[in-house]
């Protein structure tokens, strides 16, 4: 049971928690939008990976110290993992965008192809995930969100 009383797990824990339930919020405010569903999907603004990792490593810090092995694990690795979330995952989005045009171009050129409309949507196409990165500006508050959620809840252990 000493699971639960692993500082540095609750942390990440609860700062992707507070990171994905916080953009409703955001979005709101930014779009006039209320979509709670995007605290279930990736990308948006903050980004809980960065958070998590943030966290995490914050977490680590304050337990075993600055100059430990741990921590200097949990800090390569939250780098790479905040390059990842800002780098490669938000190109793959924008691949994603190219492709959904790509598609409904496509489709739109031979919607009227014989036997086109007696197929299920399913066979049709399935549309690809576009929000799967972040902007820099998003990995940024997401680590921020990430250091003050550990900072705030290493009293409580």
């Amino acid at each position: 049971m000493e699971i639960f009383s692993n500082f540095p797990i609750w942390a990440a824990l609860s700062a992707i928690v507070f990171a994905q339930f916080i953009k409703i919020p955001i979005k709101f405010l930014v779009t006039k939008q209320f979509t709670p569903s995007i605290a279930f999907s990736t990308g948006g603004m903050p980004s809980s990976h960065s958070a998590a990792v943030a966290a995490l490593t914050t977490a680590i810090g304050i337990i075993e110290g600055l100059s430990s092995s741990m921590f200097a694990i949990s800090a390569i690795f939250s780098v790479i993992t905040m390059y990842d979330a800002s780098g490669v995952r938000r190109h793959a989005g924008r691949h994603a965008v190219v492709l959904n045009r790509l598609i409904n171009d496509f489709q739109l050129f031979f919607e009227h192809a014989k036997d086109w409309n007696r197929k299920k949507d399913y066979e049709k196409r399935q549309e690809l995930k576009e929000l799967l990165g972040h902007e820099p500006s998003e990995v940024f508050f997401g680590g921020l969100t990430g250091i003050i959620v550990a900072l705030a809840l290493y009293p409580l252990f």
